[in-house]
């Protein structure tokens, strides 16, 4: 009798793991980048995770979100079976290494600077004279080296770069336009010197993502941008969509 407990063991335990439940749940990674992705308490919310947990409960998919390092984030999505990381910049380098669902925003990277610097720059040309601070497998580092930027400093996420400009440790950092806004409507010294790039942002899934779920997530994020969801959402954060 050992044999056959063991085989019908074996094909339970098999079950258990390829059941709908688990293979269909989502795990998304991003970062601590409000207000798209931060901690409200131990809740993930922002501008892009709440559209990122509208799509999920429309198609009805159980998924995690787990915010942590740029670098890590990035890398899971790229290694991990059903992961998926937010909010990711397109471009020509990422296109083939990931499966897209897009976009979350069409945002603009530009160039700041603190306030109290005695930094002068207001064109691209001007600014390959300074050291420009960006973090680790963010797409802003691809552009600065694209576009012969000397001198970068890559740390470690978001936050340690913002801190090191606002110290006057970089002279200049990429940062979303939307984010800009919101550091001057809440009295940051911080001033815009040029615009980097253009580019879609959406969410980048591991390559081997199933493609049937894939087109019901990318079906639910045109409904959400048709009806008017997406602007409501980012006017909730106090982010203002162009027409």
């Amino acid at each position: 009798m050992r044999k056959p407990l063991l085989a019908i063991a074996t094909s339970l335990f098999s079950l258990f793991l390829l059941s709908p439940a688990l293979a269909d749940t989502v795990h998304f990674t991003t970062e601590e980048y409000p207000p798209f992705n931060y901690r409200d308490g131990k809740t993930a919310v922002g501008a892009i995770t709440d559209q990122i947990r509208k799509v999920m409960a429309d198609i009805g998919v159980d998924y995690t979100i787990t915010i942590m390092p740029w670098a890590r984030a990035y890398t899971q999505a790229l290694t991990e079976p059903m992961t998926c990381v937010f909010a990711t910049a397109h471009d020509e380098r990422r296109d083939a290494l990931f499966k897209w669902v897009q976009p979350l925003l069409i945002d603009r990277s530009i160039l700041i600077k603190h306030s109290d610097s005695m930094v002068a720059a207001s064109t691209i040309d001007d600014a390959r004279k300074y050291l420009v601070g960006t973090w680790r497998e963010d797409y802003t580092e691809t552009i600065l080296r694209r576009n012969d930027f000397p001198r970068i400093d890559v740390g470690s996420d978001f936050r340690a770069t913002l801190k090191k400009l606002m110290s006057d440790r970089i002279d200049l950092m990429p940062i979303s336009e939307f984010y800009f806004d919101r550091l001057k409507k809440d009295g940051n010294p911080v001033e815009k010197v040029t615009v980097l790039s253009q580019q879609p942002m959406g969410i980048a899934c591991q390559k081997d993502f199933p493609a049937g779920l894939l087109n019901k997530m990318q079906t639910a994020l045109d409904a959400l941008i048709a009806d008017g969801t997406q602007k409501q959402i980012f006017l909730k954060y106090g982010l203002h969509l162009g027409d």
